[in-house]
């Protein structure tokens, strides 16, 4: 049968995918900095995003068949897209537990928040901050503070030597400085 005469259901856009879990603790720690960011896209996705492709979904509905109709089609899945985002962002938002990583400022443990510079065993430097899920950038030298990296750091001082377990064996990492952002 041609697909043309086939419905596909709206499921198969992967609007039931769930969430990713959260931290093994049930936990989502989160920056005030990311919390704030999660709910502005949040909030620019319902009040501003979502109407305008209403009105277009609207507009092109108005204008009859709608099976060929590709501002409707697109902006139909568009919709849906944007829907997914919405439940996505609500669903963390709720979970989520802002912490003050400036109370640690001048402090010598690692903490969530703390920006790290650690040395491997073969003395290559690697600066690293320690952030939440839903607002760590690798490509901007932040990792999860789930992540085995941040993990193995965690609880540690300038001065000590951790054990981080790879795929390739057991590495040792020196923590060189340890710092954090300045109370607002």
């Amino acid at each position: 049968m041609s697909k043309a005469f086939t419905r596909e259901s709206d499921s198969q856009d992967g609007d039931d995918l769930p969430a990713p879990a959260p931290a093994p603790s049930g936990i989502n720690y989160i920056t005030r900095t990311g919390y704030e960011r999660l709910r502005s896209e949040l909030f620019t996705l319902i009040d501003d995003e979502r109407p305008r492709i209403v009105e277009i979904v609207h507009w092109a509905a108005s204008n009859g068949d709608r099976s060929e109709n590709g501002d409707y089609l697109y902006g139909k899945k568009r919709l849906r897209e944007i829907d997914r985002r919405i439940r996505f962002l609500t669903q963390r938002l709720e979970i989520a537990e802002v912490v003050d990583s400036s109370m640690h400022h001048g402090g010598e443990q690692v903490f969530f928040g703390a920006t790290v510079c650690y040395a491997d065993g073969t003395g290559a430097e690697t600066t690293v901050t320690i952030l939440g899920v839903d607002e760590a950038d690798s490509a901007q030298g932040q990792i999860s503070w789930v992540s085995p990296v941040a993990r193995a750091l965690l609880k540690a001082r300038v001065g000590d030597v951790v054990r981080l377990v790879v795929p390739g064996g057991v590495q040792e990492l020196e923590i060189l400085s340890v710092e954090y952002p300045a109370a607002p």
